[in-house]
């Protein structure tokens, strides 16, 4: 790589898809982003309690979906059911959407619990990409299928309150959502890859105390393979018209990300009537071995590392059958990425930078916030739940080019809000529940370099260090699930 180029590469960029993996679910992998990516609920694949509370969890409980969170939590199950939980959402402005359609099996026993599911679902890309490739659009141009399966088991040990529990999720993914519209110019994309997602917990229960502990091993490994498309028109003679000319190539761009977490949680039942408070910190720790070389940051070969904490707390009062409550959590983050020589680099000063040696160095600093606010009531046969979710995202982005000794900063921040609501009819026999919530402030990002905007580009979760000031147009993100329960007696 010349050194010219590498004057004109000054970001880097890592994605951390892993982070949602386990959906409503994944309190224990802190989400990195630097790109307010319009990503959809990919991977929301279990049914959960608190969704119209905008998944409220640090004081109030999920019997349906903490287990799949911590495993040791199963035993908060009241009884057998099967669930089946299809999910609708969608992006504005032509940005995909998708469909997902899991079952699942919980079970409740007095000593052993676990649970199993899988999932069939349909992503559907982006009708604003648009390729050269043929006349006419491939099948997997318009969608792709990703299938999903996992499962946990657990057992109470004894008459002290304790549970152990370890689970497991896999996921063979033919498209993750947001990554198509982080190759601005590509003429197709072909992913293909797995997320697999290992837990072990423990849970005590001792009086109006409740303890909890959970080990997290994550791991994403996808390929990205990227054609781009050369158009020239040839005018053969003057009485011929003119002829397009394609010629293609192909990049083949690789994403890893490894990932350890550990989350310890406590909370308490007060002694005023209804109320309780709970408190939980996350630690992540995360390895990037190899990091795409998306277009709106234009670095191949990036490895790199990240630090996440999460500090959370909780508050909510139960009356009358009336459930309300207050989530706060902070992250602050670290992450580093550098892009390392092919060659030995001569600088600008006289110096060489070796085979291997970092040519660019990238610091982030992150201070996250998230507030989560929900209220529930329960009729005799129907319960309501409303609930609204913000996040706020912020960091600052120090790099450091060896090549040529220059230095910049850029500073970033947008919020997130996703206001929530759902309704739960008790039949005879079964539940049916209808969820439905709206993400705005995100969209389709690029970057302004002084000329022209980078081409609009749409999970997950990523983190990407742009070459220059973000730019955004919006999009809104609908979700909608519809989930049937029959209780298992």
């Amino acid at each position: 790589m010349t050194a010219n180029r590498l004057r004109r590469v000054v970001a880097g960029a890592m994605v951390a898809a892993s982070t949602a993996f386990v959906g409503e679910a994944a309190g224990q992998l802190i989400p990195i982003r630097t790109v307010p990516v319009a990503s959809g609920d990919q991977f929301l694949t279990t049914p959960s309690a608190n969704f119209g509370m905008a998944g409220l969890a640090y004081a109030v409980d999920d019997s349906i979906a903490d287990g799949w969170s911590n495993p040791a939590k199963g035993a908060l199950l009241s009884e057998s059911s099967l669930l089946s939980a299809p999910v609708y959402y969608g992006i504005s402005d032509g940005g995909g959407g998708g469909v997902t359609f899991p079952i699942t099996g919980l079970i409740e026993g007095d000593r052993w619990f676990g649970g199993a599911t899988a999932a069939l679902q349909e992503i559907d890309n982006a009708t604003n990409f648009r390729g050269w490739s043929g006349d006419r659009e491939r099948l997997s141009d318009a969608s792709t299928r990703n299938l999903y399966a996992g499962g946990f088991v657990g057992r109470r040990l004894g008459s002290g309150g304790w549970s152990l529990g370890i689970g497991a999720r896999t996921a063979r993914l033919q498209a993750l959502d947001g990554v198509d519209l982080l190759y601005a110019g590509a003429d197709r994309i072909d992913q293909s890859g797995s997320i697999h997602d290992l837990r072990l917990g423990v849970y005590r229960e001792s009086g109006r105390d409740h303890a909890s502990a959970v080990l997290v091993r994550n791991s994403v490994s996808m390929t990205h393979d990227v054609t781009y498309a050369d158009v020239t028109w040839v005018q053969p003679n003057l009485f011929s018209p003119p002829e397009r000319v394609v010629s293609l190539t192909t990049d083949t761009n690789l994403d890893r990300t490894r990932t350890w977490g550990l989350q310890l949680a406590w909370d308490r039942r007060l002694e005023a009537p209804g109320w309780r408070i709970g408190t939980s910190l996350t630690a992540n720790r995360k390895s990037h071995p190899k990091i795409p070389n998306y277009n709106i940051q234009n670095i191949p070969r990036d490895p790199g590392n990240s630090t996440a904490w999460e500090l959370g707390f909780g508050i909510a009062r139960s009356l009358d059958g009336t459930t309300a409550g207050l989530d706060v959590a902070l992250q602050p983050i670290r992450s580093d990425t550098w892009q390392e020589a092919e060659d030995p680099v001569e600088t600008t000063n006289g110096a060489t930078i070796p085979s291997g040696g970092r040519t660019i160095e990238n610091d982030f600093s992150f201070l996250n916030v998230r507030l989560r606010v929900g209220v529930a009531h329960e009729f005799e046969k129907v319960g309501v739940r409303l609930g609204l979710e913000g996040r706020s995202y912020d960091y600052t982005l120090e790099q450091t080019n060896n090549v040529s000794g220059e230095f910049r900063t850029q500073d970033e921040s947008w919020i997130e809000w996703t206001p929530a609501a759902a309704a739960v009819f008790r039949l005879r026999g079964v539940d049916l529940h209808y969820g439905v919530r709206l993400t705005t402030g995100t969209g389709h990002p690029g970057v302004d370099r002084g000329i022209v905007l980078n081409s609009p580009d749409r999970g997950g979760d990523f983190v990407v260090a742009p070459e220059g000031p973000l730019t955004l147009a919006d999009a809104t993100v609908h979700t909608h699930q519809f989930w049937v329960r029959i209780p298992v007696r």
